[in-house]
């Protein structure tokens, strides 16, 4: 009769203790961003589960796009691909660490 109960409170101790979400905000930078690139850039970002559509904050003329997105659903590399993927071409930033990432 203990082995059920000591197995129930560890899967609830499992799922009380795990992370569902971890919302982050990110910008990204666009070489040449225009005002009809947006339309395909939100089109290919809506493919993706994570990517919190009511945040996307466009700066045209700076050529940046800011928005939030669930860490645990998508990275900040499928966000690049995908707007590279509507063709509008991120800039990267240069790594100078030594370090994975961007």
């Amino acid at each position: 009769m203990k082995t059920p109960a000591i197995i129930c409170a560890a899967l609830l101790a499992a799922a009380c203790g795990c992370r569902r979400e971890d919302i982050r905000s990110v910008t990204v930078e666009m070489r040449g961003l225009s005002e009809r690139d947006v339309p395909a850039v939100v089109k290919e970002l809506g493919r993706y589960n994570g990517v919190k559509k009511n945040s996307l904050s466009w700066d045209i003329p700076a050529g940046k796009l800011t928005l939030k997105y669930d860490s645990m659903q998508i990275a900040q590399t499928n966000i690049r691909m995908a707007i590279e993927n509507a063709g509008v071409r991120v800039v990267y930033p240069e790594k100078k660490d030594g370090k994975a990432g961007h």
